[in-house]
Order: structure tokens, then C-alpha cells, then sequence
């Protein structure tokens, strides 16, 4: 069952074009990380906030992913990160477009 990672953390930037480059190759590794099909990277500039929408394979692999990344965010001295782990109903999600959840 595929599950749904949410994450946020107070960030005092870089965001957009600036974000973008900055962690270009963060963005490439996480691509090989277990379990993971996608991310959204989300982020606020007004509300000083940042994170991602992450799509896992299955629990374990996004329990593992948010562990792993608390621990990293905690190194850089980010504090007050908030992470939520949600089951993803197919059926009414494909019903909002979301087509790529069913192959």
C-alpha cells in the first residue's frame, strides 16, 4: 500500500530559483532512496517554512526515509520538524486525478 510522507521545518531559505540550485543534487539522490516513487519539495518564504510531500512504496520504507532525514535536518541545527506518515486511498484519489496510483 502506497503511503503519503509529509514533512515541514522552520527554514530560513534559500527558496526559489536559489533553492532550486542549492539542492539540485539533493534532489537527485533521493531519487534512490528505498521505496520512494516521488516528491513535491513545498516551501513558504512568507511563513519562513519549508519540506516535501513524499509517495512511498510502503510504511516501513517511509518510516526509514523520515528517520533518516529528522536525523539529517537535526544536523544542520533544524529544530521543530514535524513529520506525518498517511495512508493513501487509491480509489477516491483516482477519482481527483491522481491516475498515476493505479498502473
Amino acid at each position: 500500500m502506497t503511503v503519503i510522507l509529509q514533512v515541514d521545518f522552520p527554514s530560513q531559505g534559500p527558496f526559489g530559483e536559489e533553492m532550486s540550485q542549492t539542492y539540485q543534487q539533493l534532489a537527485e539522490s533521493i531519487n534512490q532512496e528505498d521505496g520512494i516513487l516521488w516528491k513535491i519539495w513545498t516551501e513558504n518564504s512568507s511563513t519562513q517554512e519549508a519540506g516535501g510531500i513524499y509517495l512511498f512504496d510502503n510504511q516501513a520504507n517511509a518510516e526509514k526515509y523520515l528517520n533518516m532525514h529528522t536525523a539529517r535536518l537535526q544536523s544542520f541545527g533544524i529544530d521543530n520538524i514535524r513529520g506525518k506518515i498517511f495512508e493513501v486511498n487509491n480509489p477516491l484519489s483516482t477519482i481527483n486525478q491522481a491516475d498515476f496510483l493505479n498502473p
